[in-house]
């Protein structure tokens, strides 16, 4: 019996089925899931039109469907964070600082005798206010630095408000005339609006409500002989203990005035008034950035005037001529319960004046210098 024959096609090549061949390749899982294209079953062949394979999501699209994905998650997780945080803030928020109420004193000055009169040009050339400079000009800034917690700027910024608030609050004249108020008040915190305009509408000496310690406001028996008010005093700032940038102005304003065109003796001499005015301002940066002042304290000191008189609502000058009442100031009770009143008076010492002028001739300029 002959062995095995060799096929009829000739002898096999590769005895070992090919194995050498396709060894490199090795149809496991993950190479059919890798495949980009896959034959259709049978079944979905025998459509109409039916393809023979269809193509398969590659590896990089569902890498880039799984990174947006997570993309939008983190986007999502995040802004939950952010509102969160925004309703239930970690760190403590610092306290509502309000605005402390004004308190005010304001001492009437009376001249020793006649109040003397003249033009405007020749009293102003007699008295101390001569080398005054005459209206804002006379209210000059200080050279600024920096504080602790204030930058160059909001110092500035605080300087430029105290100075807005003076000239509106002394050297306005519808302010000084009682027409207006609104100039003054939107210059002031808001928390002391109300405390404002009780004291316009109901002045008192109690040191709080006095409209006199807000602003300067002459009697309407009075008015300006002449609208260029010299003006000489500092400003000066500082840092507080709270973190609140403090302003203080001293200033001394004269003016010169006279009967009112309304009044029973019409239009006559001038007279100076003399009005210092110490205020004390406090800013917080809020406060900065609103353009706005809170007034903590005023002394006044203004005369000529009577000791007697009532100046909390308005200031009463004596005019030309006129001489203060023999009365003393107000009483005070100490035995009174409730809030003490501040009834004081000064009298009124004008210092010589720094370039004295020759005497024009008139009877009124030639009277004892005992006003200011």
């Amino acid at each position: 019996m002959t062995g095995r024959g060799e096929p009829p096609e000739g002898p096999i090549e590769n005895p070992s089925g090919g194995e050498d061949e396709y060894r490199s390749l090795v149809f496991d899982e993950s190479f059919v899931r890798a495949a980009r294209l896959q034959e259709f079953s049978a079944q979905e062949r025998m459509g109409e039109h039916a393809r023979a394979v269809r193509s398969l999501p590659g590896r990089a699209s569902r890498s880039g469907s799984r990174a947006a994905i997570a993309l939008v998650v983190l986007i999502a997780l995040a802004f939950a964070m952010a509102v969160y945080i925004g309703f239930r803030h970690p760190y403590p928020q610092p306290a509502v600082r309000r605005a402390e109420a004004l308190r005010a004193t304001v001492v009437p000055l009376a001249p020793r005798g006649t109040v003397p009169g003249g033009t405007p040009t020749h009293l102003y050339a007699t008295s101390p206010a001569a080398e005054y400079p005459t209206g804002a000009d006379g209210i000059n800034l200080p050279s600024v630095r920096r504080t602790k917690n204030f930058s160059d700027s909001q110092v500035m910024a605080g300087l430029a408000i105290a100075k807005d608030y003076l000239v509106e609050s002394s050297l306005n004249p519808d302010v000084l005339s009682g027409q207006a108020l609104r100039p003054v008040e939107h210059l002031l915190d808001p928390d002391q609006t109300a405390q404002f305009e009780r004291s316009m509408d109901a002045p008192a000496d109690d040191g709080q409500h006095a409209a006199t310690g807000w602003l300067v406001r002459f009697d309407p028996d009075a008015e300006l002989a002449d609208p260029q008010i010299r003006v000489q005093g500092t400003l000066s700032y500082a840092e507080t203990e709270s973190g609140t940038l403090e302003v203080v102005s001293d200033h001394t304003f004269t003016y010169t005035l006279r009967p009112a065109a309304t009044g029973p003796g019409g239009q006559g001499a001038a007279s100076l008034f003399t009005v210092r005015r110490e205020l004390h301002f406090r800013f917080d940066r809020e406060d900065l950035r609103l353009h706005r002042a809170e007034l903590r304290t005023a002394y006044v000191q203004a005369g000529p005037q009577s000791c007697s008189a009532e100046a909390a609502g308005a200031l009463r000058p004596l005019l030309a001529g006129e001489r203060a009442d023999n009365r003393g100031p107000a009483g005070t009770d100490p035995y009174a319960m409730g809030r003490p009143t501040a009834a004081m008076c000064g009298t009124l010492a004008v210092s010589s004046p720094s370039s004295p002028a020759p005497p024009q001739g008139s009877a009124a300029g030639q009277a004892p210098r005992t006003g200011p």
